[in-house]
């Protein structure tokens, strides 16, 4: 066994080979020798039997890779191929150009984050967007966190903290991440009552609930189920009314951030944020990376005595946005003032390419691929916990796995280990590209990618 470990390389013998003395260059010196000393230590632990020490070039080759799978720059650009729009796990909705031009600014150098140019003295940096945000929305006021789960801990630590919320039993839900509307309740020091049903609730079991201690009637966005067959909701005006005739302020989570009418796309209609001020909501939350159509942010807007509330609580500070995020919002928030959130927001792109544009699309892919290729009709989903159920018809290009080893999934693998990878999905033992959520100057790197993969 000692002899075997005598053959393992040393470091320095390492060190001195080509590839690593080019690590070095790029990275440091420190760096590569962790990385080679934490191979070698590997080798020696699995040193037993008759097995001999591994060679040179095989160590040299284990931490070249370990260097490059651990220190490429993340997260990584991905192809969403997939046809689900508001992809959570591909990090949801792509920014418009202008979106980006901002964040790319306001990174570059200093800003008037918290500063007002006229006078010289501090300000706030919620006063611009917060007025973007009413004029979009018709709200007294509004603010803006990190991300829609913050803005609902947020108001219910501020508004209703040691107090009793009212939610129907049907919308007490889990989302995605294992995020529980009864947890966040607990953390914000509410306490939960649930009322009605899994299916059906009135407003009459709200108003029964509604004790000396209630603090909040809740309601909230089912996000990614939808209850159907023998159901009922009451209408967020009636919650209102009764909100106003007990005193009781009524908050409305939206989650998706709609702006626009989804009917207009054939889709199922989505509760708009400018439905719910209408409503007389006393405050409304909802994401910026859904519907919205642009980065994480929790966005809140409502009646303006308790909009103040939560901008005064400590764990406002807690839960701000940066001002990278800002800066993107503000953009997104202007292609909705200026009336062209369909031609500049890439959901809303996708959401309304035409049927005769996704075959074009998906034609010219096929012929580009070659014969492994076919043109299919399928459907698209909106995702991201938006329009649960909901689907738009598209055209895909399937790929034939007969000649790959491994069928649909090893075929769907090599896509994804590609460079860029590709996110496709397997439907009928097909790998499938969906052109509606593939960003036009994607499709060159897509045909390379998929020809190599079928070849």
């Amino acid at each position: 066994m000692s002899n075997r470990y005598r053959g393992l390389p040393s470091v320095d013998l390492v060190l001195a080979q080509e590839p690593i003395r080019e690590l070095v260059q790029e990275y440091s010196h420190d760096a590569v020798v962790r990385l080679i000393r934490q191979q070698i230590a590997e080798r020696r632990a699995t040193l037993s039997g008759d097995g001999g020490a591994p060679t040179m070039d095989a160590v040299v080759e284990a931490v070249t890779h370990m260097a490059q799978m651990s220190w490429h720059a993340w997260p990584r650009p991905v192809i969403n191929a997939t046809g689900v729009v508001l992809h959570t796990n591909l990090g949801r909705a792509p920014l418009s150009a202008d979106a980006v031009e901002a964040m790319t600014v306001a990174a570059r150098g200093y800003s008037d984050l918290e500063l007002e140019l006229e006078s010289g003295e501090r300000g706030s940096r919620q006063a611009y967007v917060a007025s973007l945000l009413c004029q979009i929305t018709g709200a007294e006021a509004a603010l803006v966190v990190n991300n829609n789960a913050s803005a609902v801990a947020l108001g219910l630590a501020a508004i209703a903290q040691s107090k009793e919320v009212v939610v129907s039993r049907g919308e007490a839900v889990e989302i995605g991440g294992g995020f529980r509307i009864p947890d966040v309740l607990l953390q914000s020091g509410a306490r939960l009552v649930e009322v009605g049903t899994t299916n059906r609730t009135y407003v009459s079991d709200y108003e029964t609930a509604i004790s000396e201690d209630a603090g909040a009637l809740l309601k909230v966005h089912a996000s990614n189920f939808r209850v159907v067959g023998f159901t009922h909701v009451p209408a967020i005006s009636d919650l209102v009314v009764l909100g106003a005739k007990r005193g009781i302020p009524v908050l409305n989570d939206l989650g998706s951030g709609c702006l626009l009418e989804t009917t207009e796309f054939g889709l199922a209609h989505e509760p708009t944020v400018q439905e719910g001020v209408a409503a007389g909501c006393d405050l409304l939350f909802f994401s910026g990376d859904k519907l919205l159509g642009g980065p994480q942010a929790g966005i809140v807007v409502g009646k303006k005595e308790l909009v103040n509330r939560l901008e005064r609580h400590p764990l406002a500070r807690a839960v701000r946005i940066d001002k990278l995020g800002l800066a993107a919002l503000t953009a997104t928030l202007l292609h909705y003032l200026k009336d062209e959130a369909t031609s500049t927001i890439p959901i809303w792109m996708m959401i309304a390419s035409s049927g005769d544009e996704l075959k074009r699309r998906a034609a010219r892919w096929k012929r580009a691929i070659g014969s492994d290729a076919s043109l299919v009709q399928g459907e698209s989903a909106i995702g991201g916990g938006s329009l649960p159920g909901e689907t738009l018809p598209t055209w895909l290009v399937a790929l034939s796995a007969a000649n790959t080893i491994g069928g649909a999934e090893a075929l769907a693998a090599r896509l994804r280990r590609s460079d860029p990878p590709v996110m496709a999905r397997i439907q009928d033992d097909l790998v499938v590209l969906d052109p509606r959520t593939v960003l036009p100057e994607e499709e060159r790197a897509l045909v390379r990618v998929t020809k190599g993969a079928v070849e």
